[in-house]
């Protein structure tokens, strides 16, 4: 298997990675076979692999699932047909003012078990993961497939006024990604 060096991002805010690293859970957008989305809630970390990259990575945990077999879930079945993702992380309130979301666009695989190309990504991915989320440490992740995501693009908006201070980023670039506009911005992402 072949390693794919990150493409460079536009830079994200202080504001927003902290939003995207500290989310406990986010959403995973994949396509279906019918053409339609199919969004599963999903748990995730967050690494910048090089300055300006960023790469998500999600274990096919041993919650309950529809089936026994990891490779056969439809999101992993997705991935392998058409590895185009969407992912939405968004920090609720009932307070508006804290109001926030940052979707990120991506390409996604599936880390094989047992694959000696990946397996520090593996290792390193499974090490966050348990840093993360204290109920991973008694899942046998080291067994069991990882999905990587690696973000080309991102949009995101927010309420608060501290972090739409924080999270001004340059414009769209002509590939369409970066972008945290103020509040009533009604731009179409």
């Amino acid at each position: 298997m072949t390693t794919v060096t990150p493409r460079p991002i536009d830079p994200m805010s202080d504001a927003q990675l902290e939003l995207i690293v500290g989310a406990r859970r986010g959403v995973l957008v994949t396509i279906g076979p019918d053409g339609l989305p199919r969004p599963v809630p999903f748990c995730y970390v967050a690494q910048a692999e090089e300055p300006g990259s960023l790469v998500l990575h999600s274990p096919i945990d041993e919650k309950p699932k529809r089936t026994d077999d990891s490779l056969g879930l439809a999101r992993v079945r997705d991935i392998a047909r058409r590895p185009d993702v969407v992912v939405l992380v968004d920090r609720w309130a009932e307070d508006w003012t804290q109001l926030a979301w940052v979707r990120l666009k991506g390409t996604a695989i599936v880390l094989p078990q047992g694959d000696t190309d990946t397996a520090d990504e593996r290792t390193d991915a499974v090490a966050a993961l348990r840093a993360k989320y204290p109920q991973y440490a008694t899942h046998a992740l080291e067994e069991r497939p990882i999905i990587r995501i690696e973000i080309d693009s991102w949009s995101g908006w927010s309420t608060s006024p501290a972090v739409s201070a924080a999270g001004s980023a340059p414009s769209p670039s002509a590939g369409g990604s970066g972008s945290w506009p103020s509040p009533g911005d009604s731009r179409r992402r």
